[in-house]
């Protein structure tokens, strides 16, 4: 895919066009005329640099400042720079670096003042083995929580923290992707950029039905964090259906005197009012306000200090009431609470909470002990961020979350882009056997339609020495796995995806102990972070002896639903070459596979 302009062009080299005047060790100018044509700089990147503060001035006025990982001794990749809104005026980056560098003329060797090109074109042909095929990904660039995701005339719109300019964290920008099926995704311009008040951090946006806020009848509204020396919270709206906002101009709306972030709002047609959600991160406790027209806020009460996992900041907080047992049970609020660290096996993790919500605060489920109970929504290493989708279809709640851990986002084994979402998913209630009210999640019913021709063997009995089952060859092996075992007389049931290089995930099924693990010490590429290499597990909320399961392998993920998915776990795997054979074995005694079904994968 090719952003903008025509076909692909050549570049001009430095000398065409710019001019660079190195000042001193650290500071060097970029200049381009204002007869320019050209649509973008493309700016050299080097990941192991720290970033170079580049301050961009058009006739002399300072318009924004960007942060980029300039090139020294080598090009990792090029970023553009968007200079076409600057046609017929002088544009200057002045850029400080933080480079250590004995001289000017040492200064003058670093690799991005030869490499610093102008185009038309920016080419995004995906160089990447391991984007994944059927998830969502940026272009390019680094992507971090989702945001402000909302659906409204067939269009399911997801915003993300995003780095224009570098595969690694910095620039927080609102990216922009929009989808009819939740599958295939196009790609928008940035849809809420840094200001005078900080880069914009995570929030929500919801569609205001009434016009309470003062911009219009059925107006997009994005309430998020601004983000600079302090924290505060901002209010833009949209009034072409999120493709761009206004930012409005008596921000930020709601600034504390300790830091805040992540706002989630909704309206609340019985009281007329908008109800909002914020993160405390470290004091480890979520706040609720509500307000009238989204501009003016009332604190009505806090929730969480002292209650489950305390161990990491509180982000990213969700909202939402939901039957319970689809509705045999009544109904339930559940408050999503994403904590970093302190998730279940280090770093990120989605810890909830089940229990009322009178408008002003909320109330936690206590056990028979009378404590709150640590809840988590996935049991594996790589789903963050979890938020849901605010005015979906048919009363659906359909959360999506970021598809990595902050303990090595920033290292994974890709440079074009950096992160994927989860595939998007459906929640609801159900009661399990201790009394306690608990979150399933599954796949949305849109993933359904990626499945192509099925591979299908029927019953079939498994023991020690195993049975082999071969996994597509189209695609790299991308697929989904359904199967149903029966395991009564079994001590385990071991699930291996492997490869011709020995690399494996293996999956192990306890019945005895009600859990099932995922190892993916082996799996592949490890040795980037000593906590990638790890076996999570998770409780499988059955004690019959019964697993069924749906498993979704793509080229650098596997995400595990269990038992109609009462458990559920996402974790990234990065095979040096695509696993193409699945087996199933089981120990102590033979187990029976009810049975197995390979969909490859269809993508358009």
């Amino acid at each position: 895919m090719v952003i903008a302009g025509a076909a692909m062009t050549c570049h001009a080299s430095a000398a065409d066009g710019i001019t660079v005047d190195h000042l001193g060790v650290n500071n060097t100018l970029v200049r381009v005329g204002a007869d320019n044509a050209a649509r973008y700089i493309l700016l050299p990147v080097q990941e192991a640099n720290d970033d170079a503060t580049v301050n961009v001035l058009v006739d002399g006025k300072l318009d924004r400042v960007i942060y980029v990982r300039l090139a020294k001794s080598k090009v990792d990749y090029k970023v553009p720079f968007d200079i076409s809104s600057y046609k017929g005026h002088d544009v200057v980056l002045n850029i400080v670096s933080s480079q250590n560098r004995a001289n000017v003329r040492e200064a003058k060797d670093d690799a991005c003042w030869s490499a610093i090109s102008l185009s038309d074109t920016f080419d995004t042909t995906n160089t990447e083995k391991y984007r994944p095929a059927y998830h969502h990904t940026p272009l390019y660039g680094w992507m971090n929580d989702p945001n402000g995701m909302f659906y409204k005339d067939g269009v399911w719109h997801l915003y993300y923290q995003w780095n224009p300019y570098g595969s690694k964290w910095q620039n927080m920008t609102w990216g922009h992707s929009t989808s009819t099926d939740l599958v295939n995704w196009e790609h928008h311009p940035a849809a809420i950029e840094p200001d005078g008040l900080g880069s914009i951090f995570s929030g929500s946006c919801a569609i205001d039905h009434t016009g309470s806020a003062g911009f219009g009848k059925d107006a997009v509204l994005a309430m998020y964090t601004s983000a600079a020396t302090s924290q505060v919270q901002s209010l833009a709206a949209s009034r072409d259906n999120g493709m761009t906002f206004e930012v409005y101009p008596g921000n930020p709306v709601l600034p504390l005197e300790s830091e805040a972030r992540d706002p989630n709002m909704f309206y609340d047609k019985e009281d007329g009012l908008w109800h909002l959600v914020l993160a405390h991160p470290l004091e480890h406790e979520m706040l609720f306000f509500t307000s009238p027209d989204m501009k003016t806020w009332t604190s009505t009460g806090s929730f969480g200090k002292g209650l489950g996992a305390q161990g990491g900041v509180w982000e990213c907080p969700d909202l939402f009431e939901l039957p319970v047992d689809g509705g045999k049970g009544g109904s339930k609020w559940v408050l999503l609470c994403n904590i970093n660290p302190d998730g279940p096996f280090g770093g990120s993790g989605i810890q909830y909470f089940t229990g009322d919500y009178d408008g002003k605060t909320f109330t936690a489920d206590t056990g028979a002990d009378g404590k709150v109970v640590t809840k988590w929504l996935d049991f594996g290493k790589d789903n963050y961020a979890v938020v849901s989708w605010s005015d979906a279809p048919d009363a659906r709640r359909t959360l999506i979350g970021w598809m990595s851990n902050w303990q090595y986002a920033a290292e994974v084994p890709t440079r074009q882009y950096r992160s994927a979402n989860t595939l998007p998913r459906e929640v609801s209630l159900f009661t399990a056997d201790d009394g306690q009210v608990y979150a399933a999640t599954v796949p949305s019913p849109e993933i359904d339609a990626l499945r192509g021709k099925p591979t299908v063997r029927r019953s079939f009995s498994v023991g020690a020495k195993g049975s082999e089952v071969a996994l597509p060859a189209a695609n790299g092996g991308i697929c989904e796995i359904t199967l149903d075992i029966d395991a009564r007389r079994c001590d385990t049931v071991e699930l291996t995806l492997s490869n011709p290089a020995g690399e494996k995930a293996v999956m192990t099924y306890d019945p005895k102990a009600q859990t099932c693990s995922f190892d993916r010490r082996e799996s592949g590429i490890t040795e980037f972070s000593v906590d990638f290499p790890a076996v999570t597990t998770a409780p499988t909320f059955g004690s019959n002896g019964y697993l069924t399961l749906r498993i979704f392998i793509d080229r650098s993920s596997v995400e595990i639903f269990g038992n109609d998915g009462r458990f559920a776990m996402t974790n990234l795997v990065f095979p040096t070459e695509p696993y193409n054979t699945f087996t199933v074995k089981a120990t102590g005694a033979k187990a029976k596979v009810n049975k197995l079904t390979v969909y490859p994968i269809s993508i358009k």
